[in-house]
């Protein structure tokens, strides 16, 4: 299973929408965390598309936060904004372990990361307008076979950022 992990666009539509048509026939699901600045139904051409509201969305449609299980893997999306995850990610990973989530996607700090923390895989794709740290644009695509979760980055061309690719084993 793929996921595709894609956060803090902020007003980008046409370039979003690339991303999501380049990987849309490789990709069970396809996760915007927050910050999309667009109306909900921008969205509605994509039945496979999760999107939670960021700190920049006023769409009162967008869910502050959304639990699924998809393929065995139980996903857990936040913006991140009411989390405090700027200062840490504790907050963060509480609520996952209380959810029982193997997999947290994030944004609004707009650095790309890949950690795991008892068990939990945690992505933030970084930004795909305004990154920070890095200077790639990026999002993420998390490939999930049997135990084992493998995280791509990929920059707003769909070039490999290799040096951010991670694997890691979900409990």
């Amino acid at each position: 299973m793929k996921v595709l992990i894609i956060s803090d666009s902020h007003g980008l539509q046409e370039e979003l929408f690339q991303v999501f048509q380049r990987h849309e026939q490789e990709v069970e699901i396809i996760i915007h965390c927050g910050d999309s600045e667009l109306p909900k139904r921008s969205f509605s051409a994509y039945e496979n598309l999760l999107i939670v509201k960021g700190n920049c969305d006023y769409d009162p449609e967008f869910k502050d936060e959304i639990q699924t299980t998809i393929s065995g893997l139980n996903i857990f999306l936040v913006h991140g904004h009411m989390h405090n995850v700027k200062t840490s990610a504790v907050r963060l990973s509480y609520q996952a372990e209380e959810l029982g989530a193997n997999l947290v996607c994030f944004g609004h700090t707009h650095v790309a990361v890949t950690f795991q923390e008892n068990g939990v895989l945690y992505v933030n794709p970084g930004s795909f307008r305004m990154p920070r740290k890095r200077f790639e644009r990026s999002y993420a695509i998390v490939e999930y076979e049997g135990k084992t979760a493998t995280v791509m980055y990929y920059d707003h061309l769909g070039n490999e950022i290799s040096d951010l690719k991670s694997s890691f084993i979900l409990v």
